[in-house]
């Protein structure tokens, strides 16, 4: 007997068990057939997921390898993630962590009655992830403090994450950061059958009082002081594609789903699925955690200096705007494509101000009535004066793209506006930031005289060598590089550069081709950079259908300007396109 079985578009996704019924000379048994799985499809026209284009579908819902892109704007650096979103067992882990979060917008989950419903679903995953009280998949680091786990940055893949949160009795998985937390995410939601991407926004501002504003404070060295807004240089989230029913949606859009647990007012909790599009056009009001989603594009930067803890000053400055640099994986291709348009208007133009001042409305309702005038004055007063109103222009600029190892290289250019000479003194600072915005130590200071003449350019050579910056970047390679005038001369002025240091290189060759169920040989190269040991060398090696579980190789202590070089055998065990990571971790980084 053959049984085909059609399940409708509207049924509930989940794990079935078939059984027949058998009548037979008055005795009536049944025998289980066995069981199947029932997923969204996004080739079904009549599925609230569905997706029209074929290369999107191989991308969203086939492809398990991923870009993450990190660093700053103006460095953005990228790393290869595995989602394994069809790997042995995966599936099952994906439907537990329905299971758990079951309860989290339900009550009780006795009639699965919401499992059909992707906003219902995203909303649970979404929680799910870093949210759940005690059963989250994987949990972030309490003051960037990760010693009792692993370090955020070290995985490569969601398949390790999902497999020990599963094998630990669902228990948190430490550690992970907002990359890992949307990662993981993408891979439960392509598993189920929903399209979904994660989404990198550079100029993430994280601020806890004014949802429009995000405040920084310097004191007079150029030294970040530690506040309670926070610019987060990088920020992930994850995008899922889905018909929403309940906004009288008849045809797909991407909906925006922030796994990580942010402060909002209401305490710290995820976001989404909010729908992109109404993030452009200011519709708050249209959709969940609107305001918050708005926010995070579309900020307003103040910077401030403090003397003696007293007496709060903006400075003259030039900054770059919040979410104005939003990218994603490209369809097909290891670059990155730009997706702010999709997010916001063109900066300044009519479109993006009529939608900035309906969102500003609604998110201070003590201006629902006032004219557009009024809040474009309200919002002037906020800014930080522009350089060019001090009548000196000024930029660092980098000379060199620094490696661990190597000295960091600047220009600091400054030029003169006005018909008159200037002069100027200048404190200079350096200080290690991590990706989500808290200033760590401060580690090298100097001071300055600058004389300009009038409308003179100067270009200033700035050097901080690797033995000054190398005790204190640990984990988090990005440092702040600051010159701020002195406020005893009247206006203050500052300018800033956020700098990436990027970690050596780990090359990864093949030595055979992979073919299924035969073994192959790969060689994995690495080359100490540093003046000195790394000590506590790990190698972590991954790779969807080559491994099963991650391998690591203990490397112990490399001396400075040692190769070392390893071959590693493995046999892979499914078809598909295999991409073999490799991950180097030392007490450096």
């Amino acid at each position: 007997i053959s049984i085909s079985v059609f399940p409708p578009s509207s049924a509930c996704i989940g794990r079935y068990i078939l059984n027949m019924q058998i009548t037979s000379c008055g005795h009536t048994y049944q025998r289980c057939l066995g069981d199947f799985y029932v997923l969204f499809n996004p080739w079904c026209a009549d599925d609230p997921v569905y997706m029209d284009n074929q290369a999107h579908r191989e991308e969203y819902v086939l492809n398990e390898h991923g870009i993450l892109y990190e660093g700053v704007h103006k460095h953005i650096t990228s790393r290869p993630w595995h989602f394994g979103q069809f790997e042995d067992g995966i599936l099952d882990i994906c439907l537990k962590i329905l299971d758990m979060g079951a309860s989290y917008h339900h009550g009780s989950d006795r009639d699965h009655c919401w499992r059909n419903d992707p906003v219902h679903v995203s909303m649970v995953v979404n929680h799910m992830i870093s949210s759940h009280t005690t059963s989250s998949v994987m949990k972030i680091p309490e003051n960037n403090d990760y010693l009792k786990g692993t370090k955020p940055f070290s995985w490569n893949g969601s398949v390790p994450i999902l497999q020990q949160w599963y094998n630990g009795r669902c228990r948190p998985v430490r550690y992970g950061y907002c990359g890992s937390l949307a990662s993981v995410m993408c891979t439960v939601m392509r598993c189920l059958g929903i399209p979904s991407r994660v989404v990198t926004n550079f100029c993430f501002p994280c601020s806890t009082e004014n949802p429009l504003g995000v405040n920084e404070i310097f004191d007079c060295t150029g030294k970040n002081l530690c506040g309670k807004d926070k610019l987060w240089r990088y920020h992930c989230w994850n995008e899922s594609w889905m018909a929403r029913r309940d906004l009288n949606q008849c045809c797909g859009d991407w909906q925006s789903l922030d796994p990580t647990p942010l402060e909002t007012g209401r305490g710290n909790s995820c976001s989404g699925p909010t729908w992109v599009r109404s993030i452009r056009e200011g519709e708050l009001d249209l959709d969940y955690d609107g305001q918050h989603m708005f926010s995070r594009v579309n900020s307003n930067y103040v910077g401030w200096l403090s003397q003696n803890n007293a007496k709060k000053t903006k400075f003259f400055c030039d900054i770059w705007p919040c979410g104005q640099h939003l990218i994603t994986k490209s369809i097909g291709s290891e670059q990155f494509e730009d997706i702010t348009g999709a997010y916001k208007y063109e900066l300044g133009s009519v479109k993006n101000k009529e939608a900035y001042y309906r969102a500003y409305r609604r998110i201070h309702p003590g201006y629902c009535n006032a004219s557009n005038c009024h809040i474009e004055r309200e919002l002037s007063s906020l800014k930080n004066p522009f350089l060019s109103d001090s009548g000196i222009n000024m930029r660092l600029k980098m000379a060199n793209c620094p490696m661990y190892g190597e000295d960091v290289q600047l220009h600091w250019l400054l030029e003169n506006l006005r018909n008159e000479n200037k002069t100027l003194k200048f404190n200079l600072s350096a200080q290690i930031i991590t990706y989500s915005g808290c200033p760590l130590d401060q580690f090298w200071k100097d001071s300055v005289n600058v004389t300009l003449g009038p409308r003179e350019v100067k270009k200033i050579p700035l050097c901080i060598s690797y033995s000054q910056y190398g005790p204190y970047l640990c984990d988090h390679n990005i440092m702040k590089v600051v010159a701020v005038s002195d406020p005893e001369c009247g206006e203050v002025l500052m300018v800033s550069r956020d700098i990436v240091i990027n970690r050596p290189p780990v090359i990864v060759k093949l030595l055979s081709q992979p073919r299924l169920k035969v073994p192959c040989t790969a060689e994995i190269s690495f080359c100490n950079p540093l003046q000195e040991d790394m000590k506590n060398c790990v190698l972590t090696l991954e790779g969807c259908g080559l491994f099963k579980e991650p391998m690591t190789i203990d490397l112990g202590t490399l001396a400075s300007n040692q190769q070392a070089r390893t071959i590693v055998e493995f046999t892979p065990y499914r078809l598909g396109s295999h991409r073999l990571l490799a991950n180097l971790g030392c007490h450096k980084f």
